[in-house]
């Protein structure tokens, strides 16, 4: 599998994090976790920029979950799942193995993403993280934007929930 398919579902995966306030669609799935879906776009500048968007359902917890990514027509491009100690990504019929989050993150989207983050803010909960900036002011409207300024390259992810 290319770094690139797998990079993009990462950073999906972190877009999908950046809600927070006014609490957007959330139910819990079949098994009592919290879920979200929507879409997602991110947009990654640097020397060779790159774009993505993609459907996605994420459920779980910033220790143990899932996230999985669609295309317009409904196909699954990735599916990314992590728990204490392990991480994997199911793309182009091939699984892979990480150690943790962090490595999957950085290896899929060639930058670590603030999961932990990404998960308080969809719950509405403020979360700080070094060099990322998220505008949670149209996230009553289903709506959630983040920039990371540093370290280069910058990326912006955006994040469009369903609604119910």
């Amino acid at each position: 599998m290319s770094a690139l398919p797998a990079r993009r579902a990462l950073l999906l995966a972190a877009a999908l994090g950046l809600s927070a306030c006014a609490l957007p669609p959330r139910a819990p799935d079949t098994a009592g976790q919290p879920y979200w879906n929507g879409r997602l776009a991110l947009q990654i500048d640097g020397d060779k920029p790159q774009s993505f968007s993609a459907g996605f359902e994420l459920r779980g917890a910033p220790q143990a979950g899932e996230l999985s990514l669609y295309s317009p027509l409904g196909a699954t491009l990735a599916q990314l799942r992590w728990a204490p100690g392990k991480a994997e990504l199911q793309a182009d019929g091939q699984r892979r193995q990480y150690p943790s989050i962090d490595a999957l993150t950085e290896e899929a989207t060639g930058t670590a993403l603030p999961l932990p983050a990404l998960f308080a803010w969809l719950d509405g909960k403020p979360a700080e993280v070094p060099g990322w900036q998220a505008d949670l002011s149209r996230i009553a409207d289903g709506r959630l934007s983040a920039r990371r300024s540093q370290p280069l390259p910058t990326a912006e992810l955006r994040i469009v929930l369903q609604q119910p």
